[in-house]
């Protein structure tokens, strides 16, 4: 069974922003390339798609699209990440599954892994990107996504895609 997450996709622009605001990100971190770059909503393991599509489709069913902007890096031990902001991005993590984990949501896009006996090494881009903020923008899907591991990483692939209403 392949293990499964939703997600939030930034929208290319955006991507942009944060390509850019990152120039030449050099040697010493683990980079995320950009076309897995997500907001993570709720984790949900190993699980059939089907059975967890329907699942999702149902807690999503009547939601509105959320409003979300990234700004300023921080860091979990071993992670660089951007802040997700949004007032109705807790709730729709919930309504996927977050409520579910035992420790609190907290909405980020991961930028690079280092190890966790050196967070120094994530400094410079704490420092770097502390004014950074990205273009609000209108989410209006939630993405079922796989994650395989491969050599060097995972591969994460859309399974299935929510609308949420435009209203």
């Amino acid at each position: 069974m392949p293990v499964l997450f939703s997600a939030l996709l930034p929208p290319e622009d955006v991507v942009e922003e944060i390509t850019a605001a990152l120039g030449d990100p050099g040697e010493g971190l683990r980079w995320e390339p950009p076309e897995r770059w997500h907001i993570t909503l709720a984790y949900y393991g190993p699980d059939d798609v089907g059975t967890r599509a329907a699942w999702l489709g149902e807690r999503l069913a009547g939601r509105g699209g959320v409003d979300v902007r990234l700004e300023k890096a921080a860091t979990f031990p071993g992670v660089l990440w951007l802040t997700a902001v949004g007032p109705e991005l807790t709730p729709l993590a919930n309504a996927a599954g977050a409520d579910a984990e035992p420790r609190p949501y907290r909405a980020h896009l991961t930028l690079a892994r280092f190890p966790r006996e050196e967070p120094g090494l994530a400094a410079r881009w704490t420092k770097s990107l502390e004014s950074f903020t990205s273009r609000s923008w209108r989410a209006t899907e939630v993405v079922l996504m796989t994650s395989e591991r491969e050599r060097g990483g995972h591969r994460y692939s859309v399974a299935r895609a929510f609308e949420l209403d435009r209203g």
